[in-house]
């Protein structure tokens, strides 16, 4: 069986999906690996540090392409190279399904089986494969040091014979992997932490890594979801919570915000109201621009300036830091495709709820419920 890696399409992607120790694994499971000249190139990786590994490197990506019994890659294929690929192939990328309707329906009427990343699903077993984990860890560690590097005040406390330095203010949105890596990178630095989350659950996990957590008091399990992740909120609560988030930001030097739903457009968070109340030389990180952003000033891969504050809305973060975010990418992803071979072969147990659970399309059809329910929608 025939894996192919083909070069990223995106100008702005710097990782790859394969690295050449996750070639080695390939092999070892039986798999062909050919790979397209230059795909590790952005990330450092070099076509000899692939063929030292095993791989095959071809010149062309439309021939890579249309060799493929499966196809890795970090982002969704255009719709061009989807009429390339093989009938019945296989192809596994991130893609949000629920909005890329467009590229699920061209791989479903190809007849080619999708799996997304991003729906890998959050369970003891797959936790080697969740790559939005892995991928939000550094996005979480690289804002802190991004806006630390634009601030104009130190981060930690210091003494000095001129006088006492007070520590920077840094206010965390979501307390899941991102939010908990840039709380504990914004409190190495020596800042001062606040986090707010709208899962209670996450409190124990703020203050241990020394951050305030700020609540809205409520009876209710509002903004709990599934499988860990955060869910819409009632509309007393976003009342009582932006009031919260209001009254915090206005003392904050840096705002991270981190909140981000699956397949759904980014919750807003932070109105053009709060920004005007924040202080002069204060820097948001908005780490949800992917999906419009929690601020309702971010605009996708631009930084601007309003009023004084600098908004961030640089969408992959995890791309400044190519070779350790293809490292842990390529060992996700290699870790879902290994899980699903059997002797070189690929063994798609629809019964399997990671397998099953990570499927989009089969045999023609769009199997996700949430992406069928938007595809008719």
């Amino acid at each position: 069986m025939i894996v192919v890696i083909p070069k990223e399409i995106h100008p702005l992607e710097t990782r790859t999906a394969v690295t050449p120790v996750t070639v080695k694994q390939l092999i070892k499971s039986g798999l062909n690996v050919r790979i397209e000249s230059g795909a590790g190139q952005a990330s450092f990786i070099s076509d000899s540090d692939y063929q030292d590994a095993g791989a095959e490197i071809l010149d062309s990506g439309s021939k890579v392409l249309s060799q493929a019994d499966v196809v890795l890659r970090v982002l969704p294929p255009s719709e061009e190279e989807i009429s390339q690929l093989r009938p019945h192939s296989v192809y596994v990328s991130f893609i949000q399904t629920t909005r890329e309707l467009k590229i699920v329906k061209a791989l479903a009427e190809k007849s080619i089986t999708g799996f997304s990343m991003h729906l890998i699903p959050r369970t003891t077993l797959a936790q080697k494969m969740d790559a939005l984990s892995s991928q939000a860890n550094i996005a979480g560690y690289k804002a802190v040091l991004i806006a630390a590097n634009r601030l104009g005040v130190y981060m930690p406390l210091l003494m000095t014979a001129a006088g006492t330095i007070r520590p920077a203010k840094v206010l965390i949105l979501g307390a899941g992997v991102a939010g908990l890596q840039a709380i504990a990178t914004a409190k190495r630095l020596g800042a001062q932490v606040e986090a707010f989350d709208v899962r209670p659950v996450v409190k124990e996990q703020v203050e241990s890594l020394g951050a305030k957590f700020i609540e809205v008091q409520s009876d209710s399990d509002d903004g709990v979801g599934e499988g860990g992740y955060a869910k819409e909120t009632s509309d007393d609560y976003k009342r009582r919570q932006q009031e919260l988030i209001h009254e915090h930001m206005s003392e904050a030097d840096v705002v991270i915000t981190t909140a981000l739903i699956p397949g759904r457009p980014a919750p807003l968070l932070i109105p053009t109201t709060m920004v005007d109340d924040m202080k002069p030389g204060s820097i948001i990180m908005d780490l949800a621009a992917e999906n419009g952003g929690n601020c309702e000033l971010t605009q996708k891969d631009q930084v601007i300036e309003y009023n004084g504050v600098t908004i961030d809305g640089t969408s992959n973060i995890p791309g400044t830091l190519p070779v350790h975010a293809s490292e842990l990418y390529a060992k996700n992803i290699t870790a879902f495709l290994t899980y699903m071979v059997k002797d070189g072969e690929l063994n798609l147990d629809l019964e399997d709820e990671i397998i099953s659970g990570a499927m989009f399309t089969h045999r023609g059809e769009i199997t996700h419920e949430p992406t069928q329910e938007a595809m008719n929608a």
